[in-house]
């Protein structure tokens, strides 16, 4: 059992370099295997493929990502339209600090994964933020006269929100740094969530 466990952590250790340096598609299970002393067998023992083997690394930082923005979407039952700078501070600090965890396990996730069954995770997390926030939002539009949901700006602004999130990703290593920069970018997104989620009926 040991020996298996070592086994299964040097791949790990191995895969993690090689699709970092090469992402998913590019990626040798052949030079993953030789650098962690094994054969090829042994991927499709402990991991059943190379996509099982990128699923060992990513996974349950992935599925900890999504939990953290459904959480937060689902706790919003109310939408305030008098903002105030550091209202979403709570929530930056939680997701942030979930994303960087295991900073290149959600970079290899997120910019890496073209080719594996996970190259459409960002493409699915705006998906979940435009369902929630499209049905939040009605929620509020039936109740005012003459307004409805502004469909495309709240699929442009959950683009614009998730992006926001990839680009600090993939552009700083460190928790913290990331705080700074996504604590007043969050408020700017927000206005914006805020200005543009109605339109007139008749528009």
């Amino acid at each position: 059992m040991r020996k298996d466990n070592d086994t299964k952590e040097k791949l790990l250790i191995c895969a993690k370099e090689e699709f970092m340096e090469k992402g998913f598609r590019d990626a040798s299970l052949r030079t993953i295997c030789r650098k962690a002393g094994v054969t090829t067998g042994a991927v499709y023992c402990f991991f059943g493929d190379k996509d099982g083997l990128l699923a060992g690394l990513v996974d349950d930082v992935y599925q900890g990502v999504k939990l953290s923005i459904d959480h937060h979407l689902s706790e919003m039952t109310g939408l305030s339209f008098s903002h105030s700078p550091g209202d979403h501070d709570s929530f930056v600090e939680e997701l942030v600090h979930v994303l960087y965890q295991d900073h290149d396990a959600v970079v290899l996730v997120m910019s890496k994964s073209e080719g594996s069954k996970y190259e459409h995770v960002v493409e699915d997390i705006i998906s979940l933020v435009e369902s929630k926030m499209t049905n939040l939002v009605k929620t509020y539009s039936d109740s005012i006269p003459g307004k409805r949901v502004n469909r495309y700006m709240v699929h442009w602004l959950s683009h614009l929100s998730v992006m926001s999130f990839v680009h600090l990703l993939t552009h700083i290593d460190d928790e913290k740094e990331a705080l700074k920069f996504m604590k007043p970018a969050m408020d700017h997104l927000i206005i914006g969530w805020t200005d543009y989620l109605f339109e007139d009926v008749a528009g």
